[in-house]
């Protein structure tokens, strides 16, 4: 587990409020960790580089990500589109883990939403 960075201000408020919300425990503190494993797997599986997770989590990790808290899925999202390289202009979305790692946020998943043509399908440029 390695510390990769913080939510910007305004992302930490916005998550504490909906887990508040919730009566979901709020972050202590403003601190991402990643492991990597389900990340690695999920989007490699997909035929996904890693030069394109490396794309993916610093787009899904931007200060314009917007926060989205549900019961069951914590995540940011860029509201911005960007181009992935494969024929898909796709809105990456960081999706956490904020139990296992309690006080802190962990980076367990990044999924390009959008990605009709990923890169393991015939079609895709």
């Amino acid at each position: 587990m390695k510390a990769i960075g913080y939510f910007t201000e305004a992302q930490f408020a916005s998550i504490n409020e909906g887990r508040a919300a919730m009566d979901l425990h709020v972050l202590e503190r403003n601190e991402i960790v990643f492991i990597g494993r389900h990340l690695h797997t999920s989007r490699t599986a997909d035929g996904y580089t890693i030069e394109d997770i490396v794309n993916q989590i610093v787009s899904g990790l931007c200060e314009h990500a917007l926060a989205s808290i549900q019961r069951h899925a914590s995540y940011i999202q860029n509201p911005n589109a960007r181009d992935d390289g494969y024929g898909n202009l796709v809105y990456d979305r960081a999706v956490f883990e904020m139990t296992a790692r309690k006080p802190r946020a962990e980076l367990y998943s990044i999924i390009p939403k959008g990605d009709e043509y990923k890169p393991n399908k015939k079609g895709c440029r």
